[in-house]
């Protein structure tokens, strides 16, 4: 099975969001069950040079977009067994950052057609192109209209993956027309008309052969107009062809047994992560007390995220008898409500308005619970990670923190995490002071991380299901994985 994924970012070589964690790790563990599964992405400035250095230029050619005549070249690293393939262009991205240009429809126009035009010229005619985000999203579009009646062209599948369908790459009508020399007949209601405009995201889940969403939950709830980002409409008449699979993580990079941003590595010892809370509270000038709780925020602070209700709650949670560790950056209400706490209560609050991977990592290892209230969240990795470096999840019923955070129940001791249904920051207190108790119960939290230890939250299970996707559409079955 010849698998392309098409993409905007992907680690290890440019990374704004969990969309690159995911591109970044889920093709090596495609690979191992007999994919063969290559990469494409924009060959961005902000590439490490000893990524770039190792490039090869492997295709020059001209590219025709609209009344345009524009030069593409396609660069090929092989990193960690996995071909990457990178668009050139350096008038569209020799420039800082990925996203955020006036002209940025007319960039992933130019990406989503050089995906197609450059197949023949690669020598990688894919038995499926898996399109993720709205960046991507025209893919589906342009090989139905442009690509699908050539015959070397002719068997591909396109398979549309939604990430964060609150970004969907709306641009004006007239852009569309002229980037993709389309048509009024897919400028319609119907095809890509979005708020008077047109949309990529809403291209990609019209024409592609199959929708994926990166949590069962999501698959759901983007079929509700709370959710459903004036899409659910369309999505409720698409469910037939929808399902969920679940991103998970990369298990050999993100191993606290190995993880060389530790000060102490450890897998399943307790006394080993108090050494790393106590060295993290030295680095951070918090009170030395390997017995405190400790609870983690590293997020982007943005009201999707849920810190409206941290914030609506701020005096009642640093009344507690507990540490707070907060890593990042984002909407600045949030950066000075972090801030502010970190001035007025310096023996409870460290507020780290950065980000930094290693400084992250010792979070994860340090904090004994890991704070994600979500709005809403497509699939989260925060908790995965969290849950792999033994931080027990407290989060909102919501997206993929519902499939993946089973809230604990004492009489069945039952549960790696704690929860709550509502978006009401009075239920989020709640549920943040009965997970400090039951830490103060050891028998309890033991219980818990013996319960985390048994979940696996590796690519293998969710590789599976996407290669059986693949399966099922180039070797039609009768219904979808669920």
């Amino acid at each position: 099975m010849k698998v392309l994924l098409a993409a905007s970012e992907a680690v290890p070589f440019v990374k704004t969001g969990g969309l690159a964690d995911v591109i970044g790790s889920l093709p090596k563990e495609l690979a191992k069950q007999g994919q063969d599964v290559r990469v494409m992405l924009p060959k961005y400035e902000g590439i490490p040079a000893h990524y770039t250095e190792q490039m090869e230029r492997v295709a020059e050619f001209t590219l025709q977009m609209g009344w345009r005549q524009l030069y593409c070249g396609i660069l090929k690293l092989v990193h960690e067994g996995i071909i990457f393939y990178f668009v050139d262009n350096e008038y569209y991205y020799r420039r800082s950052g990925c996203y955020g240009y006036g002209d940025d429809s007319e960039r992933f126009a130019f990406f989503c057609r050089a995906v197609l035009d450059s197949l023949p010229h690669i020598d990688f005619m894919p038995d499926v192109i898996h399109c993720h985000d709205w960046q991507a999203g025209m893919i589906p579009v342009l090989y139905r209209a442009h690509f699908s009646w050539q015959p070397h062209y002719a068997n591909i599948k396109t398979i549309m993956t939604i990430h964060n369908l609150k970004y969907q790459g709306v641009f004006s009508k007239e852009q569309f027309k002229d980037y993709f020399a389309l048509g009024d007949e897919h400028l319609g209601g119907y095809a890509l008309e979005m708020y008077g405009g047109a949309s990529f995201m809403k291209g990609g889940l019209v024409y592609s052969d199959v929708i994926t969403t990166v949590s069962p939950t999501y698959a759901e709830e983007i079929q509700t107009p709370y959710y459903g980002e004036y899409l659910d409409g369309l999505l409720r008449s698409q469910r037939h062809r929808m399902c969920g699979i679940l991103n998970g993580i990369d298990y050999a990079e993100m191993d606290p047994m190995t993880d060389p941003h530790l000060e102490i590595n450890y897998r399943d010892s307790h006394t080993k992560k108090q050494l790393n809370k106590v060295k993290l509270q030295e680095r951070l000038g918090l009170p030395i007390n390997k017995d405190v709780p400790m609870i983690a925020l590293v997020t982007r602070l943005v009201d999707q995220k849920g810190l409206a209700l941290v914030d609506r709650m701020i005096e009642e949670l640093l009344r507690m008898d507990v540490q707070w560790v907060i890593l990042g950056t984002g909407e600045h209400r949030y950066e000075q409500l972090f801030r502010w706490a970190a001035d007025a209560f310096p023996d409870k609050v460290s507020a780290n308005i950065m980000f930094d991977e290693g400084l992250a990592r010792q979070i994860y290892a340090s904090s004994d619970m890991f704070l994600m209230p979500s709005q809403f969240e497509p699939c989260g990795i925060g908790q995965l990670i969290a849950m792999r470096y033994r931080s027990v999840p407290i989060v909102r019923e919501t997206g993929g923190l519902k499939d993946t955070v089973m809230p604990y129940d004492e009489a069945t001791g039952e549960g790696t995490g704690f929860s709550f249904a509502n978006y009401n920051a009075h239920d989020m207190l709640y549920t943040i002071e009965r997970a400090v108790a039951f830490y103060h119960s050891p028998s309890d939290w033991s219980r818990i991380l013996a319960n985390i230890k048994r979940k696996d939250f590796s690519w293998r299970k969710s590789a599976s299901q996407y290669a059986a996707l693949y399966n099922q559409l180039v070797k039609p079955s009768t219904e979808l994985v669920k």
